[in-house]
């Protein structure tokens, strides 16, 4: 072979050797969900002006907040961590901010501690309660229950189909949480990172708490 013909081979060798590279790249970071909390939904549910009166907690981190067309929430079955069925019905009677998160999604990490504060700020309470339901699959359901563990008083459910994101204005997205009176109305519902222990969330859970 002459020199050209080695040097043509080498080349085409090393581009083989680059795809097979990349494609193994790529396999590991869709096993892994790297990158998924960056993708936008497919599609926004429609979504309406807040509430007057909620509005103005719409600022800072939760300038975001949105009202969904429909205030009903949808019944979907969910699981706590003893394997037992949950539905958002089941928080009737308390103002319940539901947080749809998972271990591949760096935002929702970020922010799970705020939601941790929340709960421990209206602890005393029975009227109210943060729901932190996770998307991991079962792959990756272990190390969901552990980051729960660390952010108590937090408890754990999880949704093992990866479907209720979807039932959300953000459909899909992540973080979502979803802010519901005792009604079991949702009243408010926000896509992204967001500070749920600051004075804008906790002007919200106060004025639906004194809605009665």
């Amino acid at each position: 072979m002459s020199g050209s013909g080695r040097t043509w081979a080498g080349v085409a060798t090393f581009a083989v050797i680059g795809v097979i590279g990349m494609g193994a790249a790529l396999l590991y970071v869709n096993q892994k969900g790297v990158g998924k909390e960056s993708a936008p939904p497919a599609a926004q549910a429609p979504v309406q002006p807040l509430d007057p009166q909620l509005a103005a907690f719409a600022k800072g981190s939760l300038a975001a907040l949105q009202a969904p067309a429909s205030p009903a929430a949808p019944d979907y079955v969910f699981k706590a961590a003893d394997g037992a069925d949950v539905r958002l019905a089941d928080f009737a009677g308390k103002v319940t901010v539901v947080n749809l998160w998972a271990t591949w999604c760096a935002p929702c990490r970020i922010e799970m501690p705020t939601l941790a504060a929340l709960a421990d700020h209206y602890k005393a309470r029975d009227d109210f309660a943060v729901v932190a339901v996770s998307m991991d699959l079962d792959k990756t359901a272990d190390e969901a229950r552990a980051f729960i563990a660390e952010n108590a008083p937090l408890d754990f459910y999880i949704d093992p189909k990866f479907q209720l994101a979807f039932e959300f204005p953000g459909k899909g997205a992540m973080p979502q949480t979803i802010v519901m009176d005792r009604q079991g109305r949702v009243r408010a519902v926000l896509t992204g990172e967001a500070d749920w222990a600051g004075p804008e969330a906790r002007g919200l859970i106060d004025h639906l708490l004194a809605e009665g």
